[in-house]
């Protein structure tokens, strides 16, 4: 009866051996394919974040390049306007010498 019993320990054992085998197996290629399709995310993750900073450094780009745009138009405007004023008040004193010359003149008669 012991032989029995230690010959049907034995078979248990070894078929519960090969389904842990089996089960091995079986997650390992789980794992396998889990590491594969977090490689796959991850490089998906990092050509995504590629394409952005591209897209960012190029939109960056423009909008430096409406800035200088922007700059350049104020800066002819101010200097419009300088020289739109530099050109009044020479007119101005011009005037004045003129109305000056003519209040001399009155005041000698």
């Amino acid at each position: 009866m012991r032989k029995i019993i230690i010959a049907s320990m034995a078979a248990a054992a070894f078929s519960l051996a090969a389904c842990s085998e089996k089960a091995q197996q079986e997650t390992s290629e789980a794992a396998d394919a889990v590491a594969d399709d977090a490689a796959a995310a991850g490089d998906a993750a990092a050509a995504g974040a590629a394409d952005a900073a591209d897209a960012t450094a190029d939109a960056a780009k423009e909008a430096g390049a409406a800035v200088e745009g922007a700059a350049d138009k104020a800066g002819n405007a101010v200097e419009g306007t300088v020289n739109a004023a530099g050109d009044a008040a020479s007119k101005a004193g011009d005037k004045i010498a003129e109305e000056t010359k003519k209040a001399e003149a009155n005041d000698k008669k």
